[in-house]
């Protein structure tokens, strides 16, 4: 049943999924929605929000997690596949990118003349603080939890209903998404793109431990885990429907649109910060700060503790603090090449990644219901991350693949690898 830890659990879970990029994404779907806004945010929801519960429910069934159920498909594959999750989406990718988004959405508005010295003097102070936390993983429940996840909700309450009474009468523009049931398949995409079930692999883990942490094993940890992803699931689900709707109710001119277009800006970077603007004036830029640097800082101080676990566990020889220091260096370092930079040598090693983490959080969820042969798990998992490489290099023939055009054709493939695996009657 629901109780405290349960709640406690539940948000620390909702504030590390909930990073800067997440708070950007349904205010741009809501404006492209128009009238067809209740079917773009459900597709957003089903892929943004279902996946990412799905991989925790996953984890909830397996004592040690992705590991454990990794290692029944191949051990090595199980190691390096682990271990390219955690390094990418940890200190070469993710973390320096909160830092990064944090310092642009944050600080960057408010400043006349930006230098890469008060980038850096704020990374230092934005890193050393998160290393505060995450050197106390153990307070993390406490901290995270029930103390800087309630300030973050309620600061995003009070936009959204700032906003609510700003534009409660405003009548809903027209979609700018042309073709009739695209919308549904718009926010799905954009969903399926937050990659988050990459980040539910790695934060299944801290769910986990913190559980175990009040003494509940066996059948008890198993529904507490899955609890307290509902819990992280509704929130998400609440807080990405009232950012979708504000940005429902937002118009922008065609010469607004162009300009942001030109000078590369974010659109729902831009609607956020015009609403915080309309709805708190100049301390709307501060609430914004508030939200954003809060998102960003709980994301970046569970994907060091989650990482740094993970391989003090593998090579204990050196210690948790030392694994967390060194880590916090490396996306120190990474985070003052800038925001573009960031992302730019990191996308290629995410698109390999995503294809096979859903295929393995689908195979397995097959599994819990109807047994999934070793050579159908091992034959699905092997021609997706084999697809997922060639997609990458951009080969010619690759773009002739049936869903290319949407980033998903590895799923005929991983449909293959089962059906043939299946055919293994010996298996």
């Amino acid at each position: 049943m629901f109780n405290k830890n349960t709640f406690i659990v539940g948000f620390m879970l909702f504030a590390m999924f909930f990073g800067a990029g997440n708070l950007i994404f349904p205010p741009k779907l809501g404006l492209q929605s128009g009238s067809e806004f209740i079917f773009a945010i459900s597709g957003f929801i089903l892929t943004g929000v279902g996946l990412p519960l799905l991989a925790v429910i996953i984890s909830a069934y397996y004592t040690n997690g992705y590991q454990e159920a990794l290692n029944r498909i191949n051990p090595l594959f199980s190691t390096l596949f682990l271990m390219a999750i955690y390094l990418s989406l940890g200190p070469f990718f993710a973390i320096p990118r909160t830092a990064a988004t944090a310092y642009e959405m944050a600080i960057l508005p408010s400043l006349d003349a930006p230098t890469d010295l008060i980038r850096l003097a704020f990374s230092l102070v934005y890193f050393a603080l998160a290393l505060w936390l995450a050197l106390s993983p153990s307070k993390m429940v406490s901290r995270i939890g029930a103390v800087l996840t309630p300030i973050l909700l309620c600061a995003i309450l009070a936009l959204v209903l700032r906003a609510f009474f700003l534009f409660e009468d405003k009548t809903l523009h027209i979609t700018t998404m042309p073709e009739e049931g695209s919308a549904f398949f718009k926010g799905f995409l954009e969903g399926y793109f937050t990659m988050d079930a990459l980040a539910a692999i790695i934060f299944s883990v801290i769910v986990i431990a913190a559980i175990k942490a009040k003494g509940i094993a066996g059948e008890h940890l198993t529904k507490q885990v899955i609890l307290s992803g509902l819990v992280a699931a509704i929130a998400l689900s609440l807080v990405y429907v009232s950012l979708a709707w504000i940005g429902n109710k937002v118009t922008l001119s065609p010469e607004v649109l162009a300009s942001l277009s030109e000078n590369k800006q974010d659109i729902g970077t831009f609607i956020l910060n015009s609403v915080a603007h309309q709805a708190f004036g100049k301390a709307g830029q501060v609430v914004l700060a508030v939200i954003v640097s809060l998102a960003c800082l709980t994301t970046a101080v569970g994907l060091i503790v989650s990482v740094s676990q993970y391989f003090h566990q593998l090579y204990p020889r050196l210690a948790y603090k030392h694994y967390a220091l060194v880590f916090t260096l490396i996306g120190l370092v990474i985070a003052n090449q800038g925001l573009n930079e960031v992302i730019k040598g990191s996308v290629p090693v995410l698109l390999i990644l995503y294809p096979i983490v859903i295929t393995v959080i689908l195979v397995l969820l097959t599994h819990l219901f109807v047994k999934v042969p070793l050579m159908a798990q091992r034959l699905s998992v092997g021609l997706v991350t084999i697809v997922s490489i060639l997609s990458v290099l951009n080969l010619e023939f690759m773009q002739a693949l049936p869903l290319k055009a949407y980033s998903m054709e590895w799923l005929p493939f991983a449909l293959v690898g089962l059906g043939l695996g299946w055919l293994r009657k010996d298996n």
